[in-house]
Formats: structure tokens, sequence, C-alpha cells
């Protein structure tokens, strides 16, 4: 008995797993934010670096992302392509003098730290991807790591 529960719960583990029959994303390589039975794509952008004194801060243009949510912990499924969604960091954005931006690094030290998602494979290619904590209004930017593309969103 004590050698075959083990192997019962392991089989019966992705029984329980429940199967996606929402809508799936038009567009590769788009985070969409899952809105009940409706998906919007979020807003994709390039985030210019510039270098200011003693920090590096990346700017996104336009004072708020025309993409909103209502919901603090916002889901989002990706159909990835090019894209690693394991790689996807997100990050509050603050608004200053009509554009987005963050400051990654002051004096050479890190300060811009990523949110923590939790990134579940749906199907091939096919992923979801949850905020692990609850987030306030703001303006926020889902990024792959090492890159400038941005894709961004607004709590409200």
């Amino acid at each position: 008995m004590r050698r075959t529960l083990p192997i019962i719960l392991f089989c019966a583990v992705p029984l329980l797993a429940q199967k996606y029959e929402g809508p799936r994303p038009a567009k590769t390589d788009l985070p969409y934010l899952v809105h009940a039975d409706n998906l919007v794509p979020t807003e994709s952008s390039d985030a210019k670096r510039e270098d200011r004194k003693n920090e590096v801060v990346y700017v996104i243009s336009g004072p708020n992302s025309p993409v909103r949510t209502p919901l603090s912990s916002p889901v989002f499924v990706i159909l990835a392509q090019e894209i690693l969604p394991s790689h996807l960091q997100l990050y509050k954005l603050e608004s200053k003098g009509g554009q987005r931006e963050i400051v990654l690094t002051r004096k050479k030290k890190l300060v811009a730290h990523p949110i923590r998602l939790n990134v579940t494979k749906i199907d091939e290619n096919f992923y979801r991807i949850e905020v692990d904590e609850i987030l306030g209004n703001a303006e926020y930017s889902l990024t792959p790591e090492g890159s400038d593309q941005v894709f961004c969103f607004q709590i409200y």
C-alpha cells in the first residue's frame, strides 16, 4: 500500500488539472489580459534607456497606458513563439512629465525589483501568467528579461 499510494497520487494529478476552455490570443508573442471570457491585448512598445546623473532610467512615451484593468491580481495568457514566458518580468512604472519611467539602477546599484509571476504551460506554446501578489492602482509593464520591449497596462 505504501508503494502504490504515491503512484496513484502521481497519476491523479493530471486529472485534477483544469483544462483551459477560454479564448485564445489572436497574435503571438503578445500578452493578453484575461477579463472573464474576453482577452485584452497589452500595449506593446519599446522602452528607451536614459543615462541620468548616477541613474539608469527606462522611459516609455505617454503618461498612461490605454490598456486598463480593475483587477488587482491580473492574469495574462500568451501564445509564445519567440518570447520565453518564464523570462517575463513585471515592473511598476512611475508617471512623470508626460511619460512612464522606471529607475533601474542608482549609483550602480539595482533598485528596480520585478514583481513575482507564476507561469503555467496550458498547451504547446500557450501559457498562463499570474501575478503572485495584490497590486495597487498604477502603471505596470511586462518585459522579457534583457529586452527593451515592454507590454504595458494600468490598474485602476
